[in-house]
C-alpha cells in the first residue's frame, strides 16, 4: 500500500455509506524493529495544515486552532481497526455517530449555522 496514494486525501466513509471526512494525515506507531504501522487516521484542519507546512499551513493550522474552542484539544482520530475497506474511499465498520465530532465542525455548528434563522428546524 502507497500511504500517500491509497490513504492520504480518501474520502471517509462510515458504515452506511455517510461521509465523515477526509484524511488528513497518519498516525504512525515503529516496531521493535523500526518498521513503521499506521495505527490511526487523522482529520481537521489544524491537521492539515501541518501536513501542507509552510505559511499557508501555519495559517491554516492556527485557524482552526482558535477555532476549535480549545487550544490543546487532539485532533479526530479513528484508529486503524475501525476501518473496513480502502477502494476509491475509505470505508469504516462503525456509524458516524460513534465517532467524534470535529473541532471545527462543532465550532462552526454551535457559533454560526444555530444563528441561522430556520437553521434549527428539522426538515
Amino acid at each position: 500500500m502507497l500511504i500517500g496514494f491509497d490513504l492520504l486525501d480518501r474520502q471517509i466513509l462510515d458504515r452506511d455509506g455517510e461521509p465523515v471526512g477526509k484524511v488528513d494525515d497518519l498516525e504512525l506507531t515503529y516496531d521493535d524493529t523500526g518498521t513503521p504501522h499506521v495505527t490511526a487516521l487523522l482529520l481537521g484542519q489544524e491537521v492539515l495544515g501541518h501536513r501542507i507546512g509552510g505559511t499557508l499551513g501555519r495559517w491554516m493550522a492556527g485557524t482552526a486552532r482558535r477555532l476549535s474552542g480549545s487550544a490543546d484539544r487532539p485532533p479526530m482520530r479513528i484508529p486503524i481497526d475501525l476501518i473496513a475497506a480502502v477502494d476509491s474511499a475509505v470505508n469504516l465498520s462503525v456509524h458516524r455517530d460513534l465517532l467524534p465530532d470535529p473541532p471545527l465542525e462543532t465550532w462552526l455548528r454551535d457559533h454560526l449555522i444555530t444563528r441561522i434563522p430556520g437553521a434549527s428546524h428539522e426538515s
